[in-house]
């Protein structure tokens, strides 16, 4: 669908609130500069955003001879963003500023039979209340990433395998409760979008991050920009095959990307390997991955093995990516990536140098994600941002 001049107008405000959080402080001549837009452009947009109240002056600098340069930076005092991270296992919460600055968080768990719409709702509200308690300021808007296929125009969750979720409406339900903008979008577009905003993609054009959890995708962004593809459902690399007639994956295939670098797929080939091991915690996804952790730390020969073997299928996939898409990074992202860390980055490079085109893998770096805290949090509340700049006049 052709953009018009309101979605290009939006689209160039949201560049230079990036330009300008990133930079901290910077002057109209180097959002130009960084921008690419004319300074008559950049001029007129700091305005917009000014009066709007997410920048503010900040003194001058010496121009090299001509008139001083007058500086902006973004104004924490603008308002609030709240990012929601829904996940099978947990909600957690954050609460932003407008420097993208993190003030508060909560963290409710999800047990195991909690997976029915109203019980969700009930602790995104819950976590929302939680670090709204005490603020005056104005909320700009609430961002919540829910796993699965979204239709982000509609505010659905169309298709949340993990839950059986099928169309069910839920900005609407969210609506009952939160007199509040609400826009709902899903893990991987949020962690794409912490990554160009805080993380390993900043200043980045081609990107791949690798969001391992529970469920296992990629989010994509070319020329700097995120890549929702024609129904905003780019990214389901976890749905692709990697093993042919392989495991079950929860999405009803076998032999799924996701079957096996996912945490259950992680507890089913520690289960292969080690049926009757201690690190095995067969209900629980996050005691066993901290146990496997913990284990690499103590150079247990279990998790060892398990580690290796899940770094030699997710290396094979990654390299999959790396030549068909060619990026400049990819990024291990999410709290199974987390846990694991340097290690699993480590295994993940060697088995992607094995697999990989020599010429797409000389230009590809494999990092971990550097946000601190919880990206997709992050990333949904750049969701929030977005929304308010496109709705605000």
């Amino acid at each position: 669908m052709a953009r018009t001049s309101r979605d290009i107008r939006s689209a160039n405000r949201l560049t230079v609130v990036q330009q300008v959080v990133a930079a901290g402080t910077t002057s109209r001549q180097r959002l130009a500069v960084d921008t690419g837009l004319s300074l008559g452009t950049v001029a007129t947009l700091v305005a917009e955003l000014t009066d709007l109240g997410l920048l503010t002056e900040a003194g001058q600098e010496d121009s090299g001879g001509g008139r001083p340069r007058g500086l902006v930076t973004a104004d924490p005092h603008g308002g609030l963003l709240v990012g929601v991270d829904v996940a099978e296992t947990y909600v957690h919460v954050d609460l932003f500023d407008t420097t993208l600055t993190r003030l508060a968080g909560a963290e409710e768990a999800l047990r195991p039979l909690e997976r029915r719409p109203h019980q969700v709702v009930r602790h995104i509200v819950s976590g929302i209340d939680t670090v709204l308690a005490g603020t005056g300021a104005r909320v700009l808007g609430v961002g919540v990433s829910v796993p699965g296929q979204v239709d982000r125009e509609g505010g659905v969750s169309v298709f949340a395998p993990n839950w059986n979720w099928h169309d069910v409406p839920l900005r609407d339900l969210l609506a009952d409760h939160l007199p509040l903008p609400l826009h709902l979008d899903n893990p991987l577009r949020a962690a794409v979008l912490a990554e160009l905003w805080a993380g390993a993609a900043r200043g980045r054009d081609d990107v791949a991050v690798i969001n391992l959890g529970t469920g296992v995708g990629a989010g994509l962004a070319f020329g700097g920009i995120l890549y929702r593809g024609s129904s905003n459902s780019a990214g389901e690399w976890g749905h692709t095959t990697l093993v042919l007639d392989g495991r079950l994956c929860r999405c009803g295939s076998r032999g799924c990307v996701e079957a096996y670098v996912g945490a259950p797929g992680i507890m089913q080939t520690l289960r292969d390997l080690a049926p009757t091991s201690p690190l095995l915690h067969p209900e629980d996804q996050t005691a066993t991955l901290d146990a496997l952790a913990a284990g690499l730390a103590a150079d247990d020969p279990t998790a060892a093995k398990v580690v290796a073997e899940t770094a030699r299928y997710l290396g094979v996939a990654v390299a999959d990516l790396v030549n068909l898409l060619n990026p400049e990074v990819v990024v291990l992202s999410s709290w199974v990536a987390d846990r694991l860390g340097d290690r699993l980055r480590d295994e993940v490079r060697a088995v992607v140098a094995q697999h990989a085109l020599r010429r797409p893998l000389v230009a590809t770096g494999i990092v971990r994600s550097p946000v601190a805290g919880n990206p997709v949090s992050l990333g949904a509340a750049t969701l929030a941002l977005e929304g308010f700049l496109t709705q605000g006049r």
